[in-house]
C-alpha cells in the first residue's frame, strides 16, 4: 500500500486553511489499561519500539504515510527512551506514533494499518504514548497539525488552540 501523491503546493495549503494544534492535559488521561489487554486477547500489542526495529518501522512509515512522518520517526528513534510506540499484530506493524520529534512536547504522527482502523488500534496507540510523555515529566502535549480532530477529543479530551493554524508546519522545502 503507497500513499496517493499529493502535489507539494497543495498539501502546504491545505495543511495551512484546515489544520490545528490541540492540547492534551496529561495528568487527566483515560486509563488505557482495559483497551490494550482487549487487543492482547486478538494478538495485538502495544509498546515502545526496539531500536533493532527502526528500519522496518521508518520504512513501514514511509511505505504508507511518506517522507515526512517518515522523517518524524527517524528523529523518535534517536531519543532516549525511543519516543515512538508501535502496535504490533501477528508479528507485524500494525501502527505506531511518536513524540518530541518535530518539537519538544509535540505529539505526532501516528499511523494505523487500514485494515485496523476502527478497531481500537489507533486509541491504543495514542493514550500509550501520550501516557508515556506524561511519565518523561510533561503535563500538557501539543497535537501539532492534527487532522482528525475529532478522534483527538474524543479519545483523549484534546482541544483546540486558538490561533495555532498554521502552527509551526510552515510550507517546507520540496526540492
Amino acid at each position: 500500500m503507497t500513499k496517493t501523491p499529493v502535489h507539494p503546493i497543495a498539501e502546504a495549503t491545505l495543511r495551512e486553511t484546515t489544520m490545528t494544534d490541540l492540547l492534551v492535559k496529561l495528568y487527566d488521561l483515560p486509563d488505557p489499561g482495559a483497551q490494550l489487554t482487549a487487543l492482547a486477547e486478538k494478538d495485538i500489542v502495544v509498546r515502545r519500539a526496539m531500536a533493532s526495529e527502526k528500519n522496518r518501522v521508518v520504512g513501514w512509515t514511509q511505505n504508507r504515510f511518506g517522507d515526512g512522518w517518515a522523517a518524524e520517526c527517524e528523529v523518535a528513534f534517536a531519543r532516549q527512551p525511543i519516543a515512538c510506540m508501535i502496535a504490533v499484530s501477528g508479528g507485524r506493524l500494525a501502527g505506531f506514533a511518536c513524540h518530541d520529534s518535530t518539537c519538544r512536547n509535540f505529539f505526532g504522527p501516528i499511523g494505523i494499518d487500514s485494515d485496523l482502523r476502527q478497531k481500537g488500534v489507533g486509541r491504543a496507540v495514542l493514550l500509550a504514548t501520550l501516557h508515556a510523555m506524561a511519565d518523561a515529566g510533561y503535563a500538557y502535549a501539543i497535537i501539532g497539525g492534527a487532522g482528525p480532530t475529532a478522534f483527538f477529543e474524543k479519545c483523549a479530551g484534546a482541544v483546540t488552540i486558538p490561533g495555532s493554524t498554521p502552527g509551526v508546519y510552515r510550507p517546507t522545502i520540496h526540492k
